[in-house]
This record gives structure tokens, sequence and C-alpha cells, in this order.
């Protein structure tokens, strides 16, 4: 079959499958951040210090330390200046803009509002008349635009998108929106069905698209994205360049999306394209696509997936290497990719209904994600490896600078991910306090919750209607309550018992049933009635299956959603030179001036330590103390692991 055979072939199949009647398929919706009020103890002020530090910082380093901002100034001038920097730095604006966004609902700031609105004037000016926006070319050549699909011109506006939405929601100021309207309508000229044929080097436009569709309600937009996902894997983009793709597979392009089966490739560009290919199989009801979500997914936390939830163990393509490849202490673990965990994850638990996708997005988001974002708010990681001999350290920024701003627009975007709503449910998915109204039926109803999660397991749910209304509640039980570490078998606890939680209603047992990891209590409810959930909270030992040779004879804790490290400012300067017994009993306390107030975990464990004259060797017991694994690095460079020996043969004592 020849391209223009295929491009025929394809085309029919794609005007058919828009021919049908589009099918929603999501079991609920998120309710969104702009709807959530946070009171959280632990997240809400990771928020303000977000609020407050990060997001000076990255405007700091956007406006005066880098040249991002004047790029799109120099573009105005039109005085033929030349671009500085990487071309897909506007991409770092867009996301610090929806960061601002997000947190201008948490933390009102008139003047971060007035320096987000000072920038999205010049990002307008710097749009030409037919739309096109990226000072990459409009400073360095027209001419060249849209003939190399890895230069992220799409990528670019992407995020663009996304932060026009955001900052539309949260504000109701849509001048950055109609940038975005114009941008997508222009590249919505130039490619599609009967066009020119397109494949996003690094995946972004099609999640983008998806928001932008719920935005303005104009289904162009949503066809759009699922065209460019039918585009992958075709071979079809002739008389294009690809100057930065390693291979088809780093970019996720060896088969078209729906028959894709393995994780491949750059690992936040897997994400974005999993992202938005649930988004269009939840808004068409493309089965295809839902058959290889789950299969990618499988494949990625059976397989490829560290305990941290980070994802992508290969810093030589920034993503996956093959399965059970999953080293420690060279561990990439891109923040972004945790990030991008967070999101897929999501919509896969609003398509399936199933709260295994939570589980693995609430570790995500407390270990792998959150270990991105430095305590005092002004540092970052961009890999977060799980093992160091004291190498690895915060910085304040990078060359290539995703991480920064997508870990604040994670973190200021929070209430996205803690409830969902039907016509006839509440769903509650994360343990963070705070409040939200909820619509059922007609009716309005006030939901609060009430918790010291993640260092106790006590949550209290009220709702407030205004009058008896019948719903169900859907309790998420995470599944390390459940006994089970991880969905399937890569990581397990030592005693796979499930914690013996309870469930309440106004102080006395209720009965409910299990659907999918959901505690579900369907009933009347008045207003005040409590449901109080209350899950021990005990050090869980995990092991690792055999396949993954890095973790052989070793063990790491976990306490609730929380995977913890030992770190050498806690235990001598010394992290490799301890084993963890079999024995070993646990012991944990809050420690409030510790790391802005966490739970350790102490243990007595042998240690070895090597006499002045360098060569002498002698076994002591040392009382070892742990922290949560997000917290390391926050006292200097010092070592760190989170996965101990079992044995002393595995010591490396030489550290």
């Amino acid at each position: 079959m020849n391209r223009i055979q295929i491009v025929i072939v394809l085309s029919l199949a794609f005007s058919a499958s828009h021919g049908q009647e589009q099918t929603p398929t999501r079991k609920f919706e998120p309710v969104s951040f702009s709807q959530v009020t946070i009171t959280d103890g632990f997240w809400k002020p990771a928020q303000d210090k977000v609020a407050t530090i990060t997001l000076q910082a990255c405007v700091f380093q956007t406006e005066i330390k880098t040249p991002r901002i004047k790029n799109f100034e120099k573009v105005a001038r039109h005085k033929g200046e030349k671009h500085e920097g990487i071309f897909y730095d506007d991409s770092d604006v867009y996301k610090a803009l929806e960061a601002i966004a997000y947190s201008l609902n948490n933390h009102p700031d008139p003047a971060l509002e007035k320096k987000a609105d000072e920038w999205i004037d010049k990002i307008a000016a710097a749009q030409l008349p037919d739309g096109y926006i990226g000072t990459w070319y409009t400073l360095g050549g027209l001419d060249k635009r849209w003939t190399d699909m890895s230069m992220h011109e799409d990528y670019n506006g992407g995020h663009l998108i996304e932060a026009a939405v955001a900052y539309y929601n949260s504000t109701g100021k849509r001048k950055l929106l109609d940038v975005a309207i114009k941008f997508a309508n222009h590249f919505d000229s130039n490619f599609g069905p009967g066009k020119k044929d397109w494949v996003t080097g690094h995946q972004e436009l099609e999640l983008a698209l998806v928001k932008l569709y719920k935005a303005t309600s104009d289904k162009k937009y949503l066809n759009l994205a699922h065209w460019l996902l039918e585009e992958r894997g075709h071979k079809l983009a002739v008389g294009y360049t690809w100057t930065e793709w390693k291979d088809t597979a780093y970019a996720q392009d060896v088969v078209p999306v729906r028959f894709q089966k393995e994780i491949t490739g750059h690992a936040v560009r897997a994400m974005y394209l999993y992202t938005g290919a649930a988004d269009v199989a939840a808004l068409t009801g493309d089965a295809g696509y839902m058959t290889a979500m789950n299969n990618v997914w499988e494949d990625v936390v059976y397989r490829n997936m560290y305990l941290t939830g980070g994802i992508g163990s290969s810093g030589n393509n920034e993503g996956f290497s093959k399965d059970y490849d999953l080293p420690n202490e060279q561990a990439y673990c891109e923040t972004c990719a945790s990030v991008g965990m967070v999101f897929w994850n999501q919509r896969m638990n609003l398509l399936t209904g199933d709260s295994k996708f939570i589980d693995v997005l609430e570790r995500s988001l407390y270990n792998g994600a959150r270990d991105g974002l430095s305590l005092s708010g002004d540092h970052f990681f961009y890999g977060n490896p799980l093992a160091s001999t004291g190498k690895n350290m915060r910085r304040e920024w990078f060359g290539t600078a995703c991480c920064p701003a997508n870990i604040a627009r994670l973190v200021a975007s929070l209430g996205d991910y803690i409830y969902g709503a039907s016509g006839n449910g509440l769903w509650v998915n994360l343990f963070v306090g705070s409040n939200t109204t909820i619509k059922i039926g007609t009716k309005e109803v006030p939901v609060s919750l009430e918790t010291n999660y993640p260092w106790e397991g006590n949550v209290k749910l009220t709702v407030q209607p205004k009058t008896k209304t019948r719903f169900a509640v859907h309790l998420r039980i995470p599944g390390w309550a459940q006994g089970q570490a991880v969905p399937g078998d890569l990581y397990v606890f030592d005693d796979k018992k499930p914690a013996p939680f309870t469930i309440s209603l106004n102080g006395k047992p209720i009965d409910y049933k299990m659907e999918k990891g959901y505690a579900v209590i369907d009933r009347v409810w008045k207003k005040g009635d409590q449901v109080e959930l209350n899950i021990p909270m005990e050090v869980k030992r995990v092991t690792a299956r055999e396949e993954l040779k890095q973790d052989e004879d070793r063990v790491a804790l976990q306490r609730g959603p929380l995977v913890y490290c030992v770190e050498g400012v806690d235990n001598n300067g010394k992290a490799w030179n301890l084993i963890l017994p079999d024995d070993a009993k646990f012991t944990t306390k809050f420690e409030k001036d510790l790391l802005d107030g966490v739970v350790t975990i102490q243990f007595q464990s042998p240690t070895i330590q090597i006499g002045k004259d360098g060569q002498s060797i002698s076994t002591e017991i040392n009382t070892i103390t742990a922290i949560p694994y997000y917290s390391w690095c926050n006292r200097g460079q010092n070592q760190m692991q989170v996965w101990l020996p079992k044995k002393i043969k595995d010591l490396k004592i030489n550290y």
C-alpha cells in the first residue's frame, strides 16, 4: 500500500469514527480546582510556598535571569532581533502563567495577577495576524515554521492553551484565551484530514485541545486532538524532518496509538500522549484507545515504575529502557514525568471508575512529584534518584526549565484531584483537608474533609444538604490499606495484611459495599451527616519482584502513602553502612521541628564502622532514623537510600 492509499484509508476511518454519535464514557467528572478550598495541614503550606516563593522564582528566572519574556518583546518590536535561548523556552512562560492562574484561586495576589496580565499583553503582541505564535521561528525565520516536527511549536502551543484555559477559569479574563483560540485555528487551518499530515514531536497539544474544546464547546478542537492521535505510527509525514528524535520509539510513533501495548521512549512525551488519548477516549467512546490505555498502563505499573511512582529510569532518552530496569542511584525519574503520571492516572480513573489509578496517582503525587520541589519552595530536582552517595543537590533553576513551573502548577491545582461528582454520586479520591460544593441533580450539597493525612489515617467527611437528599458516597480505600503495595506485584508488602480500617456514620458502624476500591454508601443524607474513615498507619516493609535485580535482598519502608528513606544527616553522616534486619521493630513519632514537621521511623540496625586506620572494621548497633522520601536533600548534600540491604554482604561501606 503506497502513501496515498494509506492516507485515504485513514481519512475514511477517521471520518467514519467522527460520523458516529459521540458517547461520553466517564464515570464521573472531577470537581474543578476553582470550586475547592484547601485547608489541609500538609498541602496548604506547600500551596502557600508556591504562591509566595516558587512563583516569584519562576517570574524572576523567566523575566530577569533568562530571556524568555524578552523574546516575546523582541517579536513585538519587529526590529529583526535574534532569538535567545532554546526553541522550547516559550512553554516555560506558559506553564508559569498556568501555575499563577491556579495559585490566584488559592492565594489571591493583585501584584502577581498584574504581572501575569503584563505577560499576557506581551504574548498577545507577539502573535502574528494569521494566529501563529512562536518566538523561535518568528525571530529566526518564518519560512522554516512547521517544517520540523521535533521543534516543539505544537508543544509550546499546547502549553499556551492550557495556560489560557486555566487563567480564564480562575480570573474570567479571556485575552489569553483569545490568543490560544487564534493559534488553535491557525493550526487547524494547516493540518487535519485532507490537509497536511503532522506528528507532534513532543506530545502536549492533544490534551490541550481537549481542554480548549471543553472551554469553548467547539468540537473541531476535539476532532483535531483525535486526528493528531490517529496520525501516530503510520510514517505519513513525508517531507518533514525530526532533528531531535532518537528513533520513532522515542516519541511513541512505532505503531498507531490504538495498537500500542508497551511503554517506550521519552517518559514525559508518553505521559502527555496517553493523557490526551484517555481524554479523547472518554469523550468519543473510542474502544481502541480504551484498550490501548489499559495495556500500556499495565506495562508501566507492572514492570516499569519505581516504588516512588517515578518513571523513566534512563537519562539517555529521559525515559524507558527495558522491563524491570530500575536502578536506584542512576534513576532518572524526571519530576515532569511524575507530574504526568498524576495527569494520566486521573484520566484513567475518570474513564473507568477504578480506584487503582488513584492509588498510583497518590504514590506519584506524594513521593516522585513532591520530591521535585524543595521545602523552601525555591530549589528543585530535575531527576529524582532513589539512592545517593552525596553528589545530588537541589538547584535554583535549569537550562531546560520544564520542572519548576510544572511542579508548581501541579501543587497549585491540587484541588482538581480530590473530589469527583456525577448526577447521583460523590467520589472522594484524595484525603486532603478541604471543602467544596457538588451538584446532585438540581441540589447543591456542601462537602468538607477534615484529616491529618498523611501523618494520621483518620478522615472525616461531612455533607451538608439543605434538605434530605439521596446519593452515593464513593469513599476510596487506598490499596495500601487493603494490603496491596501497588496494583500488580512489582512491589509487595512483606506481611500482605490489610490494615483493619473502619468506617462509621455519625459515630456508629455503617454498612457499605466495595466497588473497584471504593466503599460505597448509598443512602438519604441529611445536613451534618459525617462519615469517618479510620486507617491504622502501620510501617510496612516492601520487597520487589525478583526481576528487579537492583533491589535483590533489599527492603524499603512505607507508611501510609509515603515511601521512606534513610538520609546521612540523621545517621552520623552515613546511609550506606547499615542493614535493615528481618526482625527489626519500628517506632514512629511526629517531629514538628524537623523538615516542616514529619513522622519519622526509627529502628535498630547493625552498622559497619571503619577504623581510623582505614582498614579495621567493627560492627555496632545503632538507632536509625528514616524520613519521608520527598523531604530528603533539604539540609544539604548527603547520602541517601530508599532500598536498604538485609544482609551485610550487600553493604557499600566505602562511601
